[in-house]
């Protein structure tokens, strides 16, 4: 039995979300979780995880939302980040299904003070739910660890109260992801913020599950953001077994993601899977760089092509040869394309995430 026979193709909400990731932890893979900042990056990931046979998360930041919407809008009330964020989303729901895998459309790391980016996608699921019973997202990230931890699970409570009804998957944060990402800087943070204790997650448990069985949490084990060499990192995904054996012991173990990769080695990779990890962000670092992927391409193509590239007509061929063929973005985005679908499969297959159709 394959994940089709569970959950259909397209963005994913309410309970096949559940049923997605406790497919994964049931056969002990996990799905990467790949931002991004446009149509053509979005278009990549869908295309990859169809050429591997595997489901994917698509995941949208404050900033890459932003990005998203046009780097030319007024961004002082977040207008720009909820307007690319449901413009994201919309898009993933419409090219989703004619790539025939299942998608879990999700919005990333939101701190405290960018609350009102979460509310202005939060009143984008409730409108879209009003006509199509479910919401526009499949679920969203709050990212309130650097807050006391009763402050933290309060206000994760208040919203998933609202989430909850709409089919909406929350995904939490406790203990500090280490490193800079989209104007969050946690470099300076004490060390010992930076791993969860077990009975971090039997609080969130206890306060969240009163509400709805469909959250996650991202529990810290040294994670940090940020570009490092394998190794570099001191991460301790051994961890994550404590939270297993702990919750395992009141209520039958949890659902854990795996944010902050970054210096991670393809070994800590295999024992945080094996520990209950069902989804792992793929962005930034040296080893998961998504985003160097994509440059990659057209950087080659433009150092290839240099000499087809200096004007619209004269090339090394004739002086009145035309360069079109070349200059065309159609042409250069593509080669970035094709280096990020090939590092996201690259991904999938660390996390086992192939043939999983």
């Amino acid at each position: 039995m394959g994940v089709l026979d569970i959950v259909p193709p397209g963005v994913l909400t309410g309970d096949n979300v559940r049923k997605l990731f406790d497919y994964a932890k049931e056969h002990q893979f996990a799905i990467p979780a790949i931002n991004v900042t446009s149509s053509s990056t979005a278009n990549a990931v869908l295309e990859a995880a169809r050429d591997v046979k595997s489901p994917i998360i698509i995941q949208v930041s404050q900033g890459g939302s932003a990005y998203f919407a046009g780097k030319g809008l007024a961004n002082d009330k977040q207008q720009a980040s909820i307007t690319g964020a449901v413009a994201a989303a919309h898009h993933v729901r419409l090219v989703a299904k004619q790539y025939g895998v299942p998608v879990v459309m999700h919005s990333d790391h939101c701190a405290h003070k960018l609350l009102p980016w979460f509310d202005g996608m939060l009143q984008a699921d409730e409108d879209y739910f009003k006509v199509h019973q479910e919401p526009l997202f499949s679920s969203h990230m709050l990212d309130l660890s650097e807050e006391p931890k009763e402050e933290n699970i309060a206000t994760c409570v208040s919203y998933f109260k609202r989430m909850a009804p709409l089919g909406l998957w929350l995904e939490m944060e406790i203990g500090i992801t280490g490193g800079e990402e989209d104007g969050v800087d946690n470099t300076g943070v004490d060390n010992s913020k930076l791993y969860t204790q077990p009975e971090d997650i039997w609080d969130i448990h206890e306060a969240l599950s009163n509400i709805g069985p469909n959250f996650s949490i991202a529990a810290a084990f040294g994670n940090v953001h940020g570009v490092y060499k394998p190794g570099n990192v001191k991460l301790h995904p051994e961890l994550l077994n404590k939270h297993q054996v702990h919750a395992e012991a009141k209520l039958g173990g949890k659902l854990l993601v795996f944010h902050g990769g970054s210096g991670s080695t393809k070994d800590e990779i295999k024992t945080a899977v094996e520990n209950g990890v069902v989804k792992m962000n793929v962005d930034t670092g040296k080893s998961l760089y998504t985003q160097y992927a994509y440059l990659v391409g057209i950087r080659d193509f433009v150092q290839k092509k240099s000499g087809y590239l200096q004007s619209q007509v004269g090339n090394p061929e004739g002086a009145d040869k035309p360069n079109k063929k070349y200059y065309d973005p159609r042409v250069w985005v593509r080669e970035g394309e094709k280096t990020l679908v090939e590092r996201v499969k690259e991904a999938c297959a660390d996390l086992g995430n192939t043939n999983r159709l």
